[in-house]
């Protein structure tokens, strides 16, 4: 059963502002800075906040939780807690910020800046695609934004057709998501979710989440179960330039 959180209570008020202040102490405790996009590190802690309320516990938003009790959630070593080891010892290192993007170093957060600026400055949107390169990108196990975006356009024209899939859970779409999504199957909830497209195998199907992370573990279990065409959305709601809606 989806589970759906009332962002407006006074509990997850309460939690989201006790997450903001503990995300607030990462920053200063390892000199990190936030990402400048503000609605990533936003959706980010209502990620967290979300896991609180549910597990007890902020795991990363980004990731799937595994186990079934509290007990085996918390002693599994593929849950990564916020701030997670990985992001402390690998990730912000080596990459600039953490895979979930709202912890990052000074100058990866300049560089994101200066290249916002630029793609906002420089982007066009104007482009068509044949039947044929719509079955080649539905074809492709990973698709970037603008791709999606076309693909979107071409399914408007009946060039194409398939399913898009939210693998985030209702919280988080009810505040945004991509416009034109036909399902949301959360990965709490995944198996009994699934049962609204278990008929359509052959269909193309192409599953999101917020960073990508939930879904391609979504999109694996997915072709494993005998679905024909599984494409997952690289990088999630957070590299997706495309128009977004919200609300039930």
């Amino acid at each position: 059963m989806i589970k759906k959180i009332d962002m407006n209570s006074e509990e997850f008020q309460t939690q989201f502002e006790l997450t903001k202040k503990f995300t607030e102490d990462v920053i200063e405790k390892y000199n990190f800075v936030f990402n400048p996009n503000e609605e990533i590190n936003e959706s980010i802690q209502q990620g967290l906040t979300r896991n609180q309320i549910i597990y007890g516990t902020r795991f990363c938003p980004c990731f799937m939780v595994v186990g079934n009790t509290l007990e085996e959630q918390r002693n599994n070593s593929e849950n990564r807690l916020c701030p997670c080891t990985p992001a402390l010892e690998e990730e912000i290192p080596t990459k600039g910020s953490c895979h979930c993007g709202i912890y990052c170093t000074k100058e990866y957060a300049h560089k994101l800046k200066k290249e916002e600026e630029l793609k906002e400055a420089s982007h066009s949107h104007s482009r068509g695609l044949s039947k044929e390169q719509c079955e080649e990108l539905l074809s492709k196990p990973v698709i970037d934004s603008d791709e999606l975006e076309a693909l979107l356009e071409a399914r408007e024209l009946n060039y194409v057709d398939f399913n898009l899939v939210d693998n985030r859970e209702w919280m988080e779409w009810v505040s945004q998501r991509i416009k034109g999504v036909d399902y949301l199957i959360p990965t709490t909830s995944f198996y009994q979710s699934l049962e609204q497209i278990e008929k359509q195998k052959d269909k193309h199907t192409i599953v999101y989440c917020l960073s990508g992370s939930r879904s391609v573990y979504c999109q694996k279990i997915m072709k494993d179960m005998g679905f024909k065409s599984v494409s997952n959305l690289q990088n999630g709601v957070m590299g997706y330039k495309g128009d977004m809606i919200s609300g039930e």
